[in-house]
C-alpha cells in the first residue's frame, strides 16, 4: 500500500503562497487516485482536493480558485499550490490515497482513511 510524507508547510501572511509536496512510496501510487485533507485546531479533518489517476480535479468551495492539486507519478509526489491564504487556512494539512483511480462522490470524508503520515503545518497570520 501507498505510504505518505507531507512537506512544505510554514508561517505566511494573509495573502501569501506556499507549495505543499507529498512523496508517496509504492509502486502503486500513479493507479490511486490522492487527496489533501486538512484540520484545524478544535475542528474535524476536511477534505481540501482530489485529483484522479488521469488528472481530474475537485476542490471544496472555500479554496477553489486559490489551490491547485497536481501529482507527478514519474516521481511519486502530489503537491498542492496554495495561492491567496487565508487566516482561515490555518491547518496542519495531510495527504492520503483514494481507494480507487477516481475521486469518489465521498473523497472529502476522512473516515474513509485508515493510515495518515504526519502532516505539515501551515499557519496564515493576518
Amino acid at each position: 500500500q501507498v505510504q505518505v510524507a507531507e512537506s512544505g508547510g510554514g508561517l505566511v501572511q494573509a495573502g501569501g503562497s506556499l507549495r505543499l509536496s507529498c512523496t508517496a512510496s509504492g509502486s502503486s501510487f500513479g493507479y490511486y487516485a490522492m487527496r489533501w485533507f486538512r484540520q484545524a485546531p478544535g475542528k474535524e479533518r476536511e477534505g481540501v482536493s482530489c485529483i484522479s489517476r488521469i488528472g481530474v480535479t475537485y476542490s471544496i468551495n472555500s479554496v477553489r480558485g486559490r489551490f491547485k492539486i497536481s501529482r507527478d507519478n514519474a516521481k511519486n509526489t502530489l503537491y498542492l499550490q496554495m495561492n491567496s491564504l487565508k487566516p482561515e487556512d490555518t491547518a496542519m494539512y495531510y495527504c492520503a490515497p483514494e481507494t480507487s483511480t477516481d475521486c469518489s462522490a465521498s473523497w472529502s470524508t476522512a473516515r474513509s482513511v485508515s493510515v495518515w503520515g504526519q502532516g505539515t503545518q501551515v499557519t496564515v497570520s493576518s
